[in-house]
């Protein structure tokens, strides 16, 4: 039986890097800690707190919207964070809702890749 021990990372299909990086890097604020171009596409990663998330266009056929998974982003301030992502027009497939233990909602990424913007409650971790 093979035994997994973490996620190391976590990858997105997108279609154009640097639509991705004014996304990812421009309004989310991540700073891109690895990666490159190379001769059969790029290759762009992530630190986030102890994960990885990258970015790529190696899925072939070239990467078609909404066929990635999807990955949880803890925000510092969730409701500053919502009227941000809403300011700039970013598409929202579940809007703000409250559970016990967090707030969240579903965005998509230029490429219609869902994230969850997320904020855990005070006693939750």
């Amino acid at each position: 039986m093979i035994q997994v021990k973490d996620i190391p990372f976590v990858a997105y299909p997108v279609t154009e890097k640097q639509r991705a990086c004014d996304f990812y890097e421009g309004l989310l604020g991540l700073k891109q800690e690895s990666g490159g171009d190379f001769p059969d596409g790029f290759w762009l990663e992530y630190a986030v707190g102890s994960a990885t998330l990258a970015l790529s266009n190696y899925w072939k056929p070239a990467a078609e919207p909404s066929m990635g998974p999807c990955v949880g982003l803890e925000v510092e301030d969730f409701d500053g964070a919502v009227a941000r992502l809403k300011e700039k027009g970013v598409p929202f497939s579940q809007e703000v809702m409250e559970t016990p233990v967090c707030h969240l909602c579903v965005v998509q990424d230029p490429d219609g890749n869902s994230l969850f913007i997320h904020k855990r409650k005070p006693g939750h971790s």
